[in-house]
């Protein structure tokens, strides 16, 4: 069976690899142009590409496929089916009836529930206690297609978008490799229309969501800082110094107190103020200060002169710290 794949980042890279290792023929890899990354914004190769590139196998990377140019030589490549995986491209009607078989999307959540870009950071933000994989058909919506399968991950109260990316890209390989078994086997794949009810979409990240709003509850913002852990990362700022926030857990509430204030500094952390009322209490355990590297919130407080009544700002100007 010929196996196209279409993807960019790790979660992608482990489907391929999943793949690759069953031995299939894959004649062709889409993955996303090079880009600049890191601090050194340097271009480099997505993981996809470098798996494929080690490999042999060969790669397109068109801008867009909307444009008949780079479209034409993608789909003269005879394909049975296509996987797709956290691609970030948007296929055409031409591409999806390309492969013999359509086109089968890897998505990081339990469907109807967090259709769209940020399915792992919006499961966490919610305090969901579980999240999943799901094997779909694609069609013309966004991640509307019939189910093909689907498999549970629990969320752990200590899972991070970076843990609970590994979980899944786990998850996803086995699901992809399940899939394509029964699809070499029998030359098709049952498949049932998503329910109607529970749909939620899974905005995308912008910059504003990485503002911590220090008047949210305790339990959210901690959620928050998960979501948005390890990239981008939740912001704020202390003066005129921006940070992130990577470690944190609500504690005991006290007087009621502007939201964003620090009540107390120790060897546990730095304790502020949140809440809509600001009587809740957030402990900050592992920060990140501008230019710097993740450290216990109570090192960066004796570093930095940081003492109780001083107060954290809204994150809107912390740049990229």
């Amino acid at each position: 069976m010929r196996v196209g794949f279409a993807g960019t980042p790790d979660f992608a890279a482990r489907a391929l690899a999943a793949i690759a290792g069953a031995g299939y023929t894959i004649p062709l890899v889409l993955t996303q142009p090079d880009r600049p990354h890191g601090r050194g914004l340097k271009v480099a190769p997505s993981p996809v590409k470098t798996y494929a590139q080690a490999r042999g196998i060969p790669i397109a990377q068109p801008r867009s496929l909307r444009d008949p140019a780079q479209r034409a030589p993608v789909i003269a490549v005879p394909l049975d089916v296509l996987v797709v995986a956290a691609y970030g491209l948007i296929l055409p009607p031409d591409v999806l009836d390309w492969p013999r078989y359509g086109c089968l999307n890897i998505h990081a959540s339990r469907l109807p529930r967090w259709r769209g870009a940020a399915p792992i950071q919006r499961a966490i933000e919610a305090g969901d206690g579980e999240t999943g994989v799901t094997i779909m058909q694609m069609d013309a919506g966004l991640d509307t297609g019939p189910m093909i399968a689907a498999r549970a991950v629990p969320i752990a109260a200590t899972d991070t978008a970076g843990t609970l990316h590994d979980k899944l890209a786990a998850a996803g390989a086995v699901a992809i490799a399940a899939a394509l078994a029964v699809l070499a086997r029998d030359g098709a794949l049952p498949s049932h229309p998503q329910p109607a009810e529970g749909v939620t979409y899974a905005a995308k990240l912008t910059p504003g969501d990485a503002a911590i709003d220090w008047r949210l509850p305790a339990v959210v913002i901690e959620r928050k800082l998960r979501a948005l852990d390890p990239v981008p990362g939740a912001r704020s700022t202390l003066g005129d110094r921006a940070l992130k926030v990577f470690g944190a857990e609500p504690t005991v509430g006290g007087a009621h107190t502007a939201a964003g204030t620090i009540v107390a500094v120790a060897p546990v952390g730095i304790d502020v103020a949140c809440g809509p009322a600001g009587g809740e209490r957030l402990r900050l355990t592992v920060v990140l200060p501008a230019g710097g590297t993740r450290m216990p919130a109570a090192a960066f407080a004796r570093g930095h002169g940081v003492t109780p009544g001083m107060r954290f700002g809204d994150g809107a100007e912390a740049g990229a710290a």
